[in-house]
């Protein structure tokens, strides 16, 4: 399914992502306005520099370092990974993504479909028949355990309902252990 033609398609995905874009608009312009001062500060510190002793520009640099620092930081505390962007985000979009993950689901299940995968990015998996899950094999052939913690005969999957896991493993043919080789004639 393409993702971005169904969300183009809600009212509610377009005010959300224009409620979105107002706080990155503002908070753009808010690191904007940190770089300017910064860059107004170097200019006069260029301009004052003959003037000045060398205790007056240590003192300078700090302050316009400091400065640099501030924006820096600030510029990651909003547009970084997890920041304020990232979250106003999930807050605003997710409900929204939600109800189309729902509807996916829904529909998997009336057409008895196993996969559905966003063609509007990366291959990116939307929906997966928990049935077809083999986390919990990964994880015993790592030695990891972890599959006591889960029952052993039900699996619940994201909408809460049970699925019974597969009843056995599947076949191992060709692992690091168990190798099928031909001799070398």
């Amino acid at each position: 399914m393409d993702m971005e033609y169904v969300t183009g398609k809600m009212p509610d995905y377009q005010k959300a992502q224009a409620e979105l874009d107002k706080f990155s608009e503002r908070w753009a312009k808010e690191i904007q306005d940190k770089y300017a001062e910064i860059d107004r500060l170097q200019r006069l510190y260029q301009a004052e520099e003959v003037l000045l002793t060398d205790e007056m520009k240590r003192k300078r640099q700090q302050e316009i370092g400091d400065k640099e620092r501030e924006a820096r930081e600030y510029n990651n505390k909003i547009f970084g990974f997890e920041g304020l962007l990232f979250q106003k985000k999930k807050e605003i979009i997710k409900p929204i993504t939600d109800q189309v993950y729902k509807a996916v689901e829904r529909v998997c299940r009336q057409r008895r479909l196993d996969m559905l995968i966003d063609k509007s990015s990366d291959f990116v998996v939307i929906y997966s028949n928990p049935v077809h899950d083999y986390t919990d094999y990964v994880i015993d052939e790592l030695g990891l355990g972890g599959s006591e913690e889960k029952d052993k005969n039900n699996k619940t999957n994201a909408s809460g309902v049970n699925t019974p896991a597969p009843a056995t493993k599947p076949p191992v043919t060709n692992t690091p252990n168990n190798k099928t080789t031909k001799p070398k004639q």
